[in-house]
Formats: structure tokens, sequence, C-alpha cells
């Protein structure tokens, strides 16, 4: 399907999704792309990709919970059912045919659950730093990369406080302490953070969060890996090689399950490769939608 690049205002823009307020902003130019931010719970800032903007329409959005957007009234509905249906609020509200849709970490887990839904509504899908499952085997992996960060960095005396620091975000209680816990905790979230803290200092001091009272937690642990193979849209998985909870082996998953997806590990990036390696990252995406795009 041909669709026409639209004209999109830029800057803040919310609209009402059930009494809720839904806040998104609106940068660059050329075809759409609806991005989500992960967490659950992470402020939309730090996924903010200036180079992407030269070749598309970002639309970020703030999800339900965080920042600017509404909170809901029962903290029980802090679930993927719901972050899917906010998210599809903004898709129809935008009036495109269909637009691209890019998912970090557990933005990753709303996006595919959209495609599977929605997947008319979307030109491309760009799957970013995710994975198709949780639950304990998952979780048991990233712990485990987690005890083996201060090894990985023996010169930084910093990342021996990392697996302390790790169990204290997890733990944390509300919004300040989160938000706290998450800037401490950064470092395990990129190749060699240290090495180029210069270049990433003021993003660690400036991330913000808010605690999902669910914690991502739904009745069953996200699983869709038998789903995979009827996901329509085209599809992208991007990862990074050293990324410690969402790596190589669950983007091999994702890429092995969807029918004629394509795979890039950015081989010098953790968990924020549109950080560490924003040239590669910008050209890998813009080639997929020059690529997918008629």
């Amino acid at each position: 399907m041909n669709i026409a690049t639209p004209t999109l205002s830029p800057g803040t823009h919310e609209i009402d999704v059930d009494g809720v307020r839904q806040v998104f902003h609106v940068h660059g130019a050329g075809p759409v792309c609806v991005a989500h931010s992960g967490g659950p719970g992470i402020g939309w800032e730090y996924l903010r990709m200036p180079a992407l903007e030269r070749h598309l329409t970002m639309v970020y959005l703030e999800p339900v919970g965080t920042g600017a957007s509404g909170r809901l009234a029962d903290p029980r509905n802090y679930r993927l059912d719901t972050y899917v249906r906010f998210l599809h609020a903004v898709v129809e509200h935008l009036g495109l045919p269909e637009v691209f849709l890019l998912g970090h970490s557990h933005g990753g887990f709303v996006a595919q659950r959209y495609a599977l839904e929605h997947g008319d509504r979307l030109s491309g899908l760009i799957l970013f730093a995710t994975s198709p499952v949780t639950g304990e085997e998952f979780w048991a992996a990233a712990m485990a990369s987690v005890g083996r960060f201060p090894e990985l960095h023996p010169d930084w005396p910093e990342a021996a406080e990392m697996p302390g620091a790790f169990q204290e975000a997890l733990a944390a209680a509300d919004d300040d302490a989160y938000t706290g816990a998450l800037r401490r905790i950064l470092p395990l979230y990129f190749a060699d953070y240290w090495a180029r803290e210069s270049e990433f200092a003021a993003m660690r001091g400036a991330v913000r969060a808010w605690i999902d009272p669910m914690r991502g937690e739904e009745p069953a642990p996200f699983d869709v890996r038998d789903a995979l193979g009827s996901l329509a849209p085209p599809a992208l998985v991007v990862t990074g090689a050293h990324d410690f909870i969402c790596g190589t082996r669950w983007a091999h998953m994702l890429h092995d399950g969807i029918p004629g997806s394509r795979l890039t590990v950015l081989e010098g990036s953790g968990h924020m490769g549109h950080l560490e390696q924003p040239a590669e990252f910008t050209d890998v995406i813009a080639r997929f939608v020059a690529e997918t795009r008629p």
C-alpha cells in the first residue's frame, strides 16, 4: 500500500482515552514511526532519536502512567492490553492507513502484541532490544549477566556496586526511589558506560521513572513465541551484542520466529544502541523503511 508522507504538527499533543490523558510528541519529517519506550514506567525522553528524525516523523508516546500522561484509577490495569489500547488510540488519532512502529525493551512487548492484534495498521515493525518471552529462564539469564558485570569491568570501581543496586531498583517503592535507582544502575545498560561517560552522563542525570504498580507482571509471563509466525508486517530486529537483559539470544529467537524478518546486531552496544551507535542504528532503520515502504 502506498501511503502519503503526512505533515504532522511538531511538538507536544494529547488525546483523551476513556477519560485518561495520553500525551505524545512529534519530531522530524518523513514516513511516520510511532515509538513506545520501555520500563515499564521509563520516561520517553531517553528514547529520543534526533538522527532518525531526519528520515522519519517520529511520534514518541509518553506511556500511560508516566510523565504528563494520565494515571489509571485502578493500578491493576497497568497491563500489556492497556498499553496496547492506548497505543492504538494514538495510531487511530493520526488518521493514517499505516504507520511504522518501534518498540524498545518493554515497549517491544507492547509492539509485538500490537502487531498481533492490529498488524494491518503497520507498514513495518521495529523490535529494538526486546524479547518474545520473559519468565523464569529470561530473568535467570538477566540476573546472571548482572552478577558477571563487575568482572567485565574490573577497572571501574562503580561496577562492583551494580548487582546490589539492581536489587534495590527492583525493590523501589515510589517514583523518586525508582528514578534514583535507575540512574544508579544505568551503566548496566551500556556496553562500556564509563569509557564514554562524558557522552552519557547528562542522559543518566535526566532519566525519569514512575512505578508501574504491576511491575510489568501479567497473570502469566509474557510469551508470544508460538504466535510470531503469524506476524504479517515486515519486521526488523535490532539488538546490542552486550545487552545484558534483551541480548542476542532473544533477538535470534525473534528473528527465527518471524517470517522474513531482518536481524541487526550492533557489536558495540548494550541495551541503548540508539545512543551508543547512533549512526549505525539510524542507517539500518532508514534502509529498512526505504526498502519496506513502496
